[in-house]
Protein backbone atom coordinates (compact mmCIF):
# COMPACT_ATOMS: atom_id res chain seq x y z
CA UNK A 1 0.00 0.00 0.00
CA UNK A 2 2.85 2.35 0.83
CA UNK A 3 4.36 1.83 -2.67
CA UNK A 4 1.01 2.51 -4.33
CA UNK A 5 0.49 5.69 -2.33
CA UNK A 6 4.02 6.89 -3.14
CA UNK A 7 3.59 6.21 -6.87
CA UNK A 8 0.21 7.94 -6.93
CA UNK A 9 1.58 10.93 -5.08
CA UNK A 10 4.58 11.15 -7.39
CA UNK A 11 2.28 11.02 -10.44
CA UNK A 12 0.10 13.82 -9.06
CA UNK A 13 3.12 16.00 -8.30
CA UNK A 14 4.59 15.45 -11.77
CA UNK A 15 1.24 16.25 -13.39
CA UNK A 16 0.97 19.48 -11.43
CA UNK A 17 4.54 20.41 -12.36
CA UNK A 18 3.88 19.81 -16.06
CA UNK A 19 0.67 21.81 -15.87
CA UNK A 20 2.44 24.78 -14.26
CA UNK A 21 5.26 24.70 -16.82
CA UNK A 22 2.80 24.66 -19.72
CA UNK A 23 0.72 27.46 -18.20
CA UNK A 24 3.57 29.85 -17.48
CA UNK A 25 6.21 28.89 -20.02
CA UNK A 26 4.30 27.24 -22.86
CA UNK A 27 4.10 28.97 -26.25
CA UNK A 28 0.48 29.35 -27.37
CA UNK A 29 -0.33 27.78 -30.75
CA UNK A 30 -1.19 30.25 -33.50
CA UNK A 31 -4.75 29.51 -34.74
CA UNK A 32 -3.66 30.46 -38.28
CA UNK A 33 -0.83 27.92 -38.20
CA UNK A 34 -3.25 25.29 -36.92
CA UNK A 35 -5.66 25.99 -39.79
CA UNK A 36 -2.85 25.85 -42.35
CA UNK A 37 -1.51 22.62 -40.89
CA UNK A 38 -4.91 21.02 -41.34
CA UNK A 39 -4.68 21.78 -45.07
CA UNK A 40 -1.19 20.30 -45.46
CA UNK A 41 -0.98 16.92 -47.27
CA UNK A 42 1.30 15.47 -44.59
CA UNK A 43 3.79 14.08 -47.11
CA UNK A 44 6.79 15.96 -45.64
CA UNK A 45 8.54 15.49 -48.98
CA UNK A 46 10.36 18.83 -49.01
CA UNK A 47 9.13 19.66 -52.51
CA UNK A 48 8.22 23.16 -51.33
CA UNK A 49 11.87 23.81 -50.47
CA UNK A 50 11.27 23.68 -46.72
CA UNK A 51 11.83 21.02 -44.06
CA UNK A 52 8.30 19.62 -44.20
CA UNK A 53 4.59 20.38 -44.09
CA UNK A 54 4.68 21.96 -40.62
CA UNK A 55 7.61 24.18 -41.56
CA UNK A 56 5.79 25.23 -44.74
CA UNK A 57 2.65 26.11 -42.74
CA UNK A 58 4.73 28.25 -40.37
CA UNK A 59 6.49 29.90 -43.31
CA UNK A 60 3.16 30.82 -44.91
CA UNK A 61 1.80 32.16 -41.62
CA UNK A 62 4.84 34.42 -41.14
CA UNK A 63 4.98 35.58 -44.75
CA UNK A 64 8.18 33.72 -45.64
CA UNK A 65 6.42 31.60 -48.27
CA UNK A 66 3.25 31.71 -50.33
CA UNK A 67 0.67 29.02 -51.09
CA UNK A 68 1.26 27.04 -54.26
CA UNK A 69 4.81 25.82 -53.64
CA UNK A 70 3.74 22.34 -52.52
CA UNK A 71 3.70 19.89 -55.46
CA UNK A 72 1.31 17.56 -53.61
CA UNK A 73 -1.32 19.98 -52.31
CA UNK A 74 -4.63 20.02 -54.18
CA UNK A 75 -5.91 23.15 -55.92
CA UNK A 76 -8.75 23.36 -53.40
CA UNK A 77 -6.32 23.34 -50.47
CA UNK A 78 -4.17 26.01 -52.11
CA UNK A 79 -7.26 28.18 -52.62
CA UNK A 80 -8.23 27.81 -48.94
CA UNK A 81 -4.70 28.76 -47.87
CA UNK A 82 -4.88 31.87 -50.03
CA UNK A 83 -8.24 32.73 -48.48
CA UNK A 84 -6.88 32.37 -44.95
CA UNK A 85 -3.81 34.47 -45.69
CA UNK A 86 -5.39 37.01 -48.03
CA UNK A 87 -2.71 36.50 -50.66
CA UNK A 88 -2.38 35.06 -54.15
CA UNK A 89 -0.70 31.73 -54.74
CA UNK A 90 2.87 31.44 -55.95
CA UNK A 91 2.09 29.21 -58.89
CA UNK A 92 5.08 27.37 -60.26
CA UNK A 93 5.40 24.97 -63.18
CA UNK A 94 4.74 21.38 -62.00
CA UNK A 95 7.85 19.23 -62.31
CA UNK A 96 8.46 15.58 -63.05
CA UNK A 97 11.55 13.48 -62.47
CA UNK A 98 13.39 11.85 -65.37
CA UNK A 99 16.09 9.18 -65.11
CA UNK A 100 18.47 10.27 -67.86
CA UNK A 101 20.09 6.91 -68.46
CA UNK A 102 19.62 3.92 -70.78
CA UNK A 103 22.34 1.84 -69.15
CA UNK A 104 20.46 -1.24 -68.01
CA UNK A 105 22.06 -4.69 -67.95
CA UNK A 106 21.22 -5.17 -71.64
CA UNK A 107 23.12 -2.07 -72.76
CA UNK A 108 25.72 -1.16 -70.13
CA UNK A 109 28.97 -3.05 -69.79
CA UNK A 110 29.95 -4.41 -66.38
CA UNK A 111 33.36 -3.55 -65.02
CA UNK A 112 33.06 -5.47 -61.75
CA UNK A 113 30.73 -7.42 -59.49
CA UNK A 114 29.51 -5.33 -56.58
CA UNK A 115 28.58 -7.23 -53.42
CA UNK A 116 28.42 -4.45 -50.83
CA UNK A 117 25.85 -2.23 -49.16
CA UNK A 118 22.73 -1.90 -51.30
CA UNK A 119 23.12 1.84 -51.71
CA UNK A 120 24.14 3.90 -54.74
CA UNK A 121 26.49 6.23 -52.91
CA UNK A 122 28.33 3.36 -51.22
CA UNK A 123 28.61 1.51 -54.53
CA UNK A 124 30.00 4.60 -56.25
CA UNK A 125 32.68 4.93 -53.59
CA UNK A 126 33.83 1.37 -54.30
CA UNK A 127 35.69 1.73 -57.61
CA UNK A 128 32.82 3.69 -59.16
CA UNK A 129 30.24 0.92 -58.99
CA UNK A 130 29.64 -2.18 -61.07
CA UNK A 131 28.83 -0.58 -64.43
CA UNK A 132 31.44 0.63 -66.85
CA UNK A 133 29.85 4.05 -67.32
CA UNK A 134 30.72 6.29 -64.39
CA UNK A 135 27.91 8.73 -65.21
CA UNK A 136 24.93 6.37 -65.42
CA UNK A 137 22.37 4.86 -63.06
CA UNK A 138 23.99 2.57 -60.51
CA UNK A 139 20.73 0.62 -60.23
CA UNK A 140 20.67 -0.01 -56.47
CA UNK A 141 17.48 1.87 -55.70
CA UNK A 142 18.52 4.74 -53.42
CA UNK A 143 16.14 6.98 -55.34
CA UNK A 144 13.26 4.51 -54.99
CA UNK A 145 13.75 4.30 -51.23
CA UNK A 146 13.86 8.09 -50.97
CA UNK A 147 10.61 8.62 -52.90
CA UNK A 148 7.74 9.14 -50.43
CA UNK A 149 5.12 8.42 -53.09
CA UNK A 150 6.31 5.08 -54.46
CA UNK A 151 6.78 6.63 -57.89
CA UNK A 152 10.08 4.88 -58.68
CA UNK A 153 10.39 1.23 -59.63
CA UNK A 154 13.70 -0.59 -59.82
CA UNK A 155 13.61 -2.77 -62.90
CA UNK A 156 15.19 -6.26 -62.79
CA UNK A 157 17.85 -5.03 -65.22
CA UNK A 158 19.16 -2.52 -62.65
CA UNK A 159 17.68 0.70 -63.96
CA UNK A 160 15.31 3.08 -62.18
CA UNK A 161 11.95 3.83 -63.80
CA UNK A 162 9.73 6.81 -62.94
CA UNK A 163 5.97 6.32 -62.93
CA UNK A 164 4.70 9.64 -64.22
CA UNK A 165 1.22 9.22 -62.75
CA UNK A 166 2.69 8.94 -59.22
CA UNK A 167 5.58 11.42 -59.48
CA UNK A 168 4.95 14.79 -57.83
CA UNK A 169 8.30 16.36 -58.67
CA UNK A 170 9.21 16.75 -55.00
CA UNK A 171 12.92 16.27 -55.73
CA UNK A 172 13.69 13.62 -53.09
CA UNK A 173 15.04 11.22 -55.74
CA UNK A 174 17.06 14.01 -57.34
CA UNK A 175 18.79 14.67 -54.02
CA UNK A 176 19.33 10.96 -53.34
CA UNK A 177 21.12 10.25 -56.65
CA UNK A 178 24.91 10.58 -56.18
CA UNK A 179 25.52 10.88 -59.93
CA UNK A 180 22.87 13.48 -60.77
CA UNK A 181 21.30 11.08 -63.26
CA UNK A 182 17.81 12.21 -62.24
CA UNK A 183 16.63 15.59 -63.46
CA UNK A 184 13.51 17.60 -62.64
CA UNK A 185 11.91 19.00 -65.78
CA UNK A 186 8.64 20.88 -66.49
CA UNK A 187 5.82 18.33 -66.65
CA UNK A 188 4.09 20.10 -69.54
CA UNK A 189 7.25 19.94 -71.67
CA UNK A 190 8.29 16.41 -70.71
CA UNK A 191 7.55 14.73 -74.04
CA UNK A 192 11.04 13.83 -75.28
CA UNK A 193 14.19 13.16 -73.27
CA UNK A 194 17.84 12.33 -73.86
CA UNK A 195 18.31 9.17 -71.80
CA UNK A 196 22.04 9.60 -71.38
CA UNK A 197 24.09 11.52 -68.83
CA UNK A 198 27.68 11.04 -70.00
CA UNK A 199 29.66 13.98 -71.45
CA UNK A 200 32.47 11.70 -72.66
CA UNK A 201 33.47 11.34 -76.31
CA UNK A 202 31.65 8.81 -78.48
CA UNK A 203 34.55 6.36 -78.56
CA UNK A 204 34.62 6.21 -74.76
CA UNK A 205 30.86 5.93 -74.35
CA UNK A 206 30.41 3.23 -76.99
CA UNK A 207 32.81 0.97 -75.11
CA UNK A 208 30.67 1.04 -71.96
CA UNK A 209 27.09 1.49 -73.23
CA UNK A 210 25.27 0.52 -76.41
CA UNK A 211 22.56 3.16 -75.94
CA UNK A 212 24.65 6.23 -75.14
CA UNK A 213 24.43 9.60 -76.86
CA UNK A 214 27.38 9.64 -79.27
CA UNK A 215 27.20 13.37 -79.97
CA UNK A 216 26.43 12.94 -83.67
CA UNK A 217 24.29 16.12 -83.66
CA UNK A 218 21.65 14.65 -85.98
CA UNK A 219 18.87 15.58 -83.58
CA UNK A 220 20.20 19.12 -83.12
CA UNK A 221 20.44 19.67 -86.88
CA UNK A 222 16.94 18.29 -87.50
CA UNK A 223 15.20 20.18 -84.69
CA UNK A 224 14.33 23.85 -84.88
CA UNK A 225 16.92 26.32 -83.66
CA UNK A 226 17.41 26.20 -79.90
CA UNK A 227 15.26 23.13 -79.27
CA UNK A 228 18.23 20.80 -78.76
CA UNK A 229 21.62 22.07 -77.68
CA UNK A 230 24.93 20.22 -77.53
CA UNK A 231 26.82 20.24 -74.25
CA UNK A 232 30.09 18.96 -75.61
CA UNK A 233 29.34 15.41 -76.74
CA UNK A 234 25.93 15.20 -75.07
CA UNK A 235 22.65 16.41 -76.57
CA UNK A 236 20.33 18.27 -74.22
CA UNK A 237 16.65 19.16 -74.58
CA UNK A 238 15.66 22.81 -74.18
CA UNK A 239 12.50 22.31 -72.11
CA UNK A 240 11.52 25.96 -72.61
CA UNK A 241 11.24 25.19 -76.33
CA UNK A 242 11.04 21.39 -76.67
CA UNK A 243 11.13 19.64 -80.07
CA UNK A 244 8.31 17.57 -81.55
CA UNK A 245 8.15 13.90 -80.62
CA UNK A 246 9.08 12.88 -84.17
CA UNK A 247 12.65 14.01 -83.47
CA UNK A 248 13.33 10.65 -81.80
CA UNK A 249 13.54 9.01 -85.25
CA UNK A 250 16.85 10.78 -85.91
CA UNK A 251 18.76 9.15 -83.03
CA UNK A 252 20.92 6.20 -84.16
CA UNK A 253 21.42 4.80 -80.64
CA UNK A 254 17.80 5.38 -79.49
CA UNK A 255 18.89 7.29 -76.40
CA UNK A 256 16.60 10.11 -77.58
CA UNK A 257 13.15 8.73 -76.84
CA UNK A 258 9.62 9.75 -76.02
CA UNK A 259 8.79 10.07 -72.34
CA UNK A 260 8.52 6.62 -70.81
Amino acid sequence: MIDIVMMTGTGILLGLAIGLVVRYFGVPEDPLVESLNELMPGANCGGCGLAGCSDYANAMATGRAKPGLCPVMSAEAVAKCCELLGVESDTSEPKIAVVCCSGDDNHAAKQAFYNGVNDCLNAMLVAGGAKGCTYGCLGLGSCARACPFGAIEMLPNHLAKIHADLCTGCGKCYMACPRNVIKLVPRSAAKVHVYCNSPEKATVKKNVCKAACIGCRKCARTAEEGQIVMNGFLASINYDNPPAEEIVETCPTKCLRKAE
